[in-house]
């Protein structure tokens, strides 16, 4: 059994409970801390093989059995589910529905599987985008033996903060005979990457910018060396669609790619040591903001883990094109739209800044939550493209006093802005901003007063 992060909480929480012991209790039976299982219990903790192995020794305990919440996506899964607008009015929070899984995980599944067949109006867009997403945020976005791997050939090549496009194309030559070829645009218009085995060559186009081509030669590298280990762990998944499995496993060669190039435990000691400032990052490793926002969702490893930061990419119209929770438990990038006041939209006016913006999401189902998020503009491709998006990444408020980009800023006296999940799934009332009305609310006329909103919505509407 290997050591892929399972996170059971409520199934262990349910198992302690029908023994009938304290979390002291059951802890001393897997020889582990109380305060370890506690983690674990709130799937802040993975379950290791070890501690399997200690369950099925000590109980009656089937494994099989930890597939339950996993089949309905958890208590995340269930969280999205009950985000719908047809219960807005229930105010249902996040630690009702972990109750609610915990005690009742048959009828919980039951609920899932009705709302997920109630017809194609209602159920949630299962495209290949969404399934290759929902496996990404079942493993917290952290793969551990991907981390280990890349962490070991970094130190094979012992990557410093010298030029690592030159390391690893040395890499590229002496183990594989491949040479590296930078070519005009005029003759790769439509690739920045493509590899040429008649030639032996890795081309890359001249557009891409220093970091970028230095990102293009390691996915190269972990397209060759790790693919027995990306394919394997891309074919475990329980995918419908093809195209699914192929988006997966292309970020599994992202991962890999910035994991080599911002080893992990050097990444974090960088991180914790400057405060997570993310410009002094960049020049360290030598990376993009975008890429230094992927790696800080992923550090999520057992014993040394980092600030739970979640970090989505869009686009001027506020559509999502990458979005990843890690261990964060935000909410709000799980709509179609970004709030048009969140600090995603004000970073195109400020093309290459990096803002700050703390706000508190209002949404159905999950009670206000504040965050500190920061974000700024990069272009597509790593290249000098027209093509713009706004880059965020967003941490817990509460975590933030300790962040380079947060300092003098307090969450507590500072004016904090108010946002939703985009205007169609949107309560809050008094927003000027508002284009759209809420879906499953009903409109309500005045013509004594016209109020300074576009739209007036009270409750629930009866054709809901």
């Amino acid at each position: 059994m290997s050591d892929d992060p399972i996170f059971a909480g409520p199934s262990i929480r349910r198992l302690r409970k029908r023994e009938r012991l304290t979390q002291a209790a059951m802890a001393s039976r897997l020889s582990i801390s109380p305060s370890y299982l506690n983690l674990i219990e709130r799937n802040q903790r993975p379950l290791t093989a070890r501690v399997i192995m200690q369950l099925v020794g000590e109980f009656e305990f089937d494994p099989r059995s930890l597939q339950q919440d996993a089949s309905i996506g958890g208590l995340d899964g269930l969280t999205r589910r009950l985000a719908d607008e047809r219960f807005a009015d229930l105010a249902i929070d996040r630690e009702e529905i972990d109750e609610f899984l915990s005690a009742s995980p048959q009828v919980a599944a039951a609920f899932a599987r009705l709302y997920d067949q109630s017809g194609p109006e209602r159920a949630p867009k299962d495209d290949v985008l969404t399934e290759s997403r929902r496996e990404i945020e079942k493993w917290q976005n952290h793969f551990a033996d991907l981390d280990h791997a890349a962490e070991e050939l970094a130190d094979e090549l012992r990557l410093s903060r010298g030029d690592m496009a030159t390391a690893l194309a040395e890499r590229l030559r002496e183990k594989h005979q491949l040479s590296v070829r930078i070519l005009p645009s005029d003759v790769m218009p439509d690739a920045i990457r493509r590899l040429d085995l008649h030639a032996r060559q890795v081309q890359l186009s001249e557009m891409l910018r220093p970091e970028s081509r230095a990102f293009q030669l390691a996915l190269q590298t972990a397209e060759i060396e790790q693919s027995i280990e990306l394919s394997n762990l891309a074919g475990g998944a329980s995918f419908k669609d093809e195209a699914s499995r192929h988006l997966f496993e292309r970020h599994l060669s992202g991962y890999f790619a910035a994991a080599l190039i911002m080893p992990y435990g050097r990444f974090l000691r960088a991180c914790r040591s400057t405060g997570y400032d993310v410009p002094v990052l960049q020049r360290r490793f030598g990376v993009s903001f975008e890429q230094v926002a992927h790696r800080l969702t992923t550090l999520q490893r057992v014993g040394q883990r980092g600030l739970p930061f979640f970090m989505a990419r869009l686009d001027r119209a506020g559509q999502f094109s990458k979005r990843f929770s890690g261990a964060s438990q935000v909410s709000f990038i799980n709509s179609e739209h970004a709030c048009p006041l969140w600090v995603a939209t004000r970073a195109f006016v400020r093309p290459g800044e990096l803002i700050t913006q703390t706000v508190e999401f209002e949404g159905a189902g999950s009670g206000p939550s504040t965050w500190f998020t920061m974000a700024s503009t990069v272009n597509a491709g790593g290249t000098a493209s027209s093509a713009r998006f706004a880059v965020v990444l967003g941490v817990d408020a509460t975590l933030s006093s300790d962040l380079a980009q947060a300092r003098g800023i307090s969450a507590m006296t500072e004016p904090m802005a108010t946002i939703g999940s985009g205007c169609a799934n949107c309560y809050i009332a008094a927003c000027r901003q508002r284009s759209l009305p809420p879906q499953g609310r009903k409109l309500q006329f005045d013509k004594i007063i016209r109020s300074t909103t576009p739209f007036d919505f009270g409750g629930v509407s009866q054709e809901v």
